[in-house]
């Protein structure tokens, strides 16, 4: 019987989707009132034996029994990470300090007004209204995402509102452990233990959830060929991540869950092809629409034996709980917000935001949850179990019936639903360009077949009529700035950017890594674009994006320092990989795009966008070039590879389509491609960069070493230090004290002398003078592209020359000559 009640359940439940669009009101909100429906029909079903299948339907349903562990552990898991795995992180990390002020802070100031305001009234005991105050200050992440979704809400209110009900659990969860061990009995529930508790909970939970989601994630990488067994372990990482957060790390589930989706949020793009991407959202929106469906039906279930017998002094007191509720959260946002702002510009929010986020605060599964513990915790009275139970229950269902149902005109009131004047003006450009191009396709299909003109005539009217309206509006619309069309085709650069890089990755012209790192670089375009002059921000960006980081400077730093190479070696690859990724994208998506968003953005803003665009693809082919100048073999090697990679995807591409025309049959497709994957399976990865750092072929780059026999050579690789120099950097600055001299193996690099800088190639040497002379360098060096340098210190200079009398006369002669000029190094 069970069966029938969970699956007749099942049914019901997505069957009120239809009916809430119908009937205009928000999901959750009927889902929840069907509970409560079914909770009161369940026990005259029992009564009545006529009813057949809808009597026993109704017997199993009065079976079910639900409790806060079936809430927590079987629903809250796939709900919360469904929600965690929408948001975007690099979005949410911009607005974490207001996010967690309201999640933390917020959630602490809320409890304690609720709970000192119902002690007040009631008389109850300080602690448990404290307690009582704690599970009602805990928004609710799945009923307000419900909600939100089904609104379409602005981007950055969703995440304000999405990502404070998520991390406010945490809390709630605590200061409900730290109160109930307090009205318990249990000695450990002191303020110093719930400041540790708290930390631990809330902050370690966050990083075992980082910490499992990245294994999960490695793991995924390695499954691409299986997209069914990469979307199943994900459902496998909601709950493993709650259980051993919970039950063994013994800190915050709710947290953990939270962060190994966002981890999968992230880095889902990278490791998982983008058509499993979509299905993998495709099938969480499957399981949260299912276990949403569920929970709030079970849940409205309940709300009749809980609210079955309030008496009016419980209603009273549920009155002052709704005004203490949002007047404390009121007090949140609109003063101690506020202040916070004035600490912290970049966190402003704005008054109608605020608005939304006071009367948008939706209470439900999680606050029941924490109630329904109550309830079954025998440790507290029949009266605190009654307290906690009406109140709750009767708050959540306040601001199910009313909130959420007024939540859409608030929204409409503070116009939040309607587009940005720029959307708006770009959607009327592209319903103009529509229906002029309806309106040609009509006039030619007519004349092609024959159609009676006056037909074509009568539609034809109709779109003009729409066209002409159109025209209006954009006559009436607000003339906006250069920079704003700039900034809007730039954006739509970054998402076709971001598209192509995806592409790339999914057919395999690029790593795991790269992919990251590409999107990254896209990230950081978007952070560009915010505020300020975009053309500015857009080539500040495009030239930091071409900077050695950190990461490259720190395997530089292991290189000079302690002779490993490997790390530099398979950055420099990295790098040859992202320029190479970057000019595809630019050359074969950016600038073939530019022509299609003439209409849209107008032709001033395009030619802008052209010059921005040439400037960046010839800085990022200058970098390359100067890669390709250095390791020419490798830059080929990279080269057939790509040819290699390219020659499969077309081979695959004509595949598909020949099943597509059923050319070939399945069986043959089948044939066909078993034979390309184990050609892919076959091909190499990507090579090993080899940087030729070996002191011996370096020397035998020197032409003043080229006729030295191996002995002498092997003596002097001995005494000569290899180093890479990037383009750019400074070798020798002036004014410094010289400690060495340096040969040049390969490479260019410039002396910054007077009227005009020389230039110095293979074969010839610099920075001898200091050490001859004792005196401190006479001019700057930089290198001019990647040079490969043999470094001489001043400890081995003498004993160098004195060992190697041919090279010591070259030495001396050039320096007499150089001390004539005034000096080189």
């Amino acid at each position: 019987m069970p069966i029938l009640g969970l699956s007749g359940l099942l049914g019901l439940a997505v069957l009120m989707f239809p009916a809430s669009h119908r009937l205009n009101i928000p999901y959750t909100v009927l889902l929840a009132l069907t509970g409560c429906l079914l909770g009161v029909s369940t026990q005259w079903g029992i009564d009545i034996q006529h009813l057949g299948i809808l009597h026993d339907f109704l017997v199993s349903l009065n079976s079910f029994h639900i409790s806060s562990d079936a809430v927590l552990f079987i629903f809250l898991p796939v709900l919360v990470f469904e929600a965690a795995l929408g948001i975007d992180a690099h979005r949410l990390v911009d607005d974490i300090a207001p996010i967690l002020l309201l999640a933390v802070v917020g959630l602490l100031i809320s409890a304690i007004m609720v709970g000192y305001t119902l002690h007040w009234v009631s008389g109850t005991s300080l602690i448990l209204c404290l307690l009582l105050g704690a599970i009602v200050s805990a928004t609710d992440p799945v009923a307000v995402m419900a909600i939100f979704k089904e609104l379409q809400a602005p981007k950055r209110l969703s995440i304000l509102v999405e990502g404070e009900s998520l991390f406010n659990d945490a809390t709630a969860i605590v200061l409900f452990g730290i109160l109930t061990a307090i009205l318990t009995g249990d000695s450990r529930g002191s303020v110093f233990s719930g400041i540790q508790s708290f930390v631990k909970v809330f902050l370690l939970g966050i990083l075992a959830g980082l910490f499992i989601g990245r294994v999960f994630c490695s793991v995924l990488s390695k499954m691409g060929q299986y997209p069914l067994v990469q979307i199943t372990l994900t459902l496998s990482l909601a709950y493993i991540s709650f259980i051993l957060a919970e039950h063994y790390f013994h800190v915050s589930g709710v947290m953990s869950v939270v962060g190994a989706a966002l981890v999968v949020g992230s880095y889902g793009h990278s490791t998982i092809s983008p058509e499993t991407w979509e299905k993998l959202h495709e099938t969480w929106d499957h399981f949260a629409f299912w276990a949403n469906s569920i929970i709030f039906i079970l849940v409205g279930m309940v709300v009749p034996k809980i609210m079955g017998s309030i008496s009016l002094n419980e209603w009273l007191l549920l009155g002052v709980l709704v005004l203490a509720a949002f007047g404390a959260r009121a007090l949140i946002l609109f003063v101690v917000l506020p202040l916070f702002e004035r600490w912290h510009s970049s966190a402003n929010i704005s008054k109608a935001y605020k608005g939304i986020m006071l009367w948008g605060g939706l209470r439900g599964a999680v606050s029941l949850a924490l109630a329904l513990s109550v309830m079954e915790n025998a440790s507290f009275g029949p009266d605190a179990q009654r307290f906690i139970g009406i109140l709750v229950t009767g708050f959540v269902l306040f601001t199910l019936l009313v909130n959420a149902t007024t939540i859409g005109a608030l929204l409409n009131l503070f116009g939040l639903n309607l587009l940005s004047p720029i959307d708006q003006i770009i959607r009327n450009r592209a319903l103009k360009h529509s229906l002029t191009k309806i309106q040609n396709t009509l006039k030619n299909k007519t004349s092609s077949y024959n159609i009676n003109s006056d037909l074509s005539d009568d539609i034809l009217r109709q779109y003009q009529g729409d066209k002409k309206e159109v025209d209006e509006l954009l006559s009436q619309s607000k003339e906006l700035s250069e920079n704003d069309w700039i900034r809007v085709g730039l954006l739509d650069l970054c998402a076709l950017e971001r598209a192509g890089y995806l592409k790339q990755f999914e057919e395999g012209f690029i790593s795991t890594y790269i992919i990251r790192r590409l999107l990254v670089q896209v990230e950081d375009m978007l952070d560009g674009l915010q505020t300020g002059d975009a053309r500015e921000g857009y080539q500040v960006i495009s030239n930091k994006l071409l900077e050695f980081n950190w990461r490259f400077r720190f395997a530089l730093a292991c290189h000079r320092k302690l002779g490993i190479s490997r790390k530099l070696s398979e950055h420099i690859a990295d790098r040859f990989e992202i320029l190479l990724s970057s000019q595809t994208v630019m050359r074969e998506d950016l600038l073939t795009a530019l022509p299609k968003m003439k209409p849209f953005i107008g032709e001033k803003s395009t030619e802008t966008l052209k010059s921005l665009l040439d400037y960046r693809l010839k800085t990022t082919e200058q970098a390359l070039n100067m890669l390709q100048l250095q390791y020419p073999d490798y830059f080929s090697m990279l080269q057939k590879r790509y040819l290699s990679h390219t020659a499969i995807r077309i081979q695959e591409a004509d595949y598909e389509q020949l099943r597509g025309e059923t050319v070939i049959s399945g069986e043959v497709f089948k044939s066909l491609e078993s034979d390309l994957q184990a050609r892919v399976r076959k091909m190499a990865p990507r090579p090993e960069l080899d940087l030729h750092l070996e002191p011996e072929k370096l020397v035998r780059g020197v032409s003043m070493f080229s006729g030295f026999p191996p002995d002498r050579l092997a003596h002097i690789s001995r005494l000569l230090k290899p180093m890479l120099a990037m383009p750019g950097e400074t070798i020798v600055k002036k004014g410094d004290i010289g400690h060495h001299m340096y040969f040049i193996s390969s490479g260019c690099i410039e002396v910054e002398t007077s009227p005009k800088p020389v230039q110095l190639g293979s074969g010839e040497f610099f920075g001898e003078l200091a050490l001859i002379t004792n005196n401190p360098r006479t001019f700057t060096v930089k290198a001019l592209g990647f040079c490969d340098l043999l470094v001489l210190s001043d400890s081995d200079f003498k004993l160098f020359l004195e060992d190697n009398p041919e090279v010591r006369q070259t030495v001396i002669e050039t320096a007499d000559k150089r001390i004539d000029m005034d000096g080189v190094g």
